[in-house]
């Protein structure tokens, strides 16, 4: 697999179109390539910025983003929230790039990469493309963040391997590999977090990936009472 970076120029907050520069983009594209963007240059395209301003100013809006949430605390006073069937601190609300603005994330995150999927697709006339938009992630028990799919469109997010054989004959029961995170892990990597200006990358020949033009977005989702962490989040789950 190989993660192309694609620099480009700086986008403003409150509000900056995108598109513009996804039709440059475009041209790099081939077919099967997944088509990786940073969710905080979609979420300035949408115009989802406010100036920041307090600390509590920031608390209510965290609590008006979050879907389920924990009380504030820890390090730098962070609340801990689940969105978009992520556990994320801030409900995703973040300052970094975002010149005295919080940057919110996309309203819908899989709306958001099917447009993109249907923009690209009309401008290249490709037919096997998909694309991801992504964050960064706090891993728990690990230093440092990572790169996970907040939305993406155009794939089958999981490659299942129940019933496959390991290399010594014993068949797996429950097995899957996660594409979806797995690709923005590796292109968020190459994305960088402070002055890079790379908010878009190109991941090619990825493997085990089957393209579709369905909304498979479930496929990447448990029943929270069936994840092996409910112990752990059921307290998310009752502060809603």
């Amino acid at each position: 697999m190989q993660v192309l970076p694609i620099k480009t120029r700086t986008f403003l907050p409150p509000k900056d179109d995108i598109f513009p520069t996804l039709t440059k983009v475009a041209r790099r594209l081939k077919e099967k390539d997944i088509l990786v963007i940073t969710s905080k240059v979609i979420s300035i395209g949408e115009g989802r910025c406010v100036r920041a301003t307090t600390p509590e100013a920031k608390r209510r809006l965290v609590e008006s983003e979050a879907e389920s949430r924990i009380a504030f605390g820890g390090v730098k006073d962070v609340m801990f929230s689940i969105k978009g069937h992520t556990v994320i601190a801030s409900a995703g609300i973040d300052d970094s790039n975002g010149n005295g603005y919080w940057i919110l994330w996309p309203k819908d995150p899989t709306k958001a990469a099917k447009e993109i999927w249907k923009f690209v697709r009309k401008e290249t006339g490709l037919k096997e493309l998909g694309v991801i938009i992504t964050d960064s992630y706090c891993t728990p028990m690990r230093s440092g963040t990572i790169g996970i799919s907040i939305g993406f469109y155009g794939f089958h997010p999981t490659a299942n391997h129940i019933g496959k054989e390991d290399i010594f004959g014993r068949r797996f029961k429950f097995s899957k590999s996660n594409i979806a995170d797995g690709v923005a892990a590796a292109a968020v990597a190459v994305m960088g977090e402070t002055t890079e200006q790379i908010p878009i990358a190109i991941a090619r020949s990825v493997p085990q990936v089957r393209f579709t033009s369905r909304n498979v977005q479930s496929e990447l989702f448990v029943d929270p009472k069936k994840d092996i962490y409910y112990p752990l989040l059921k307290a998310f789950y009752a502060k809603k």
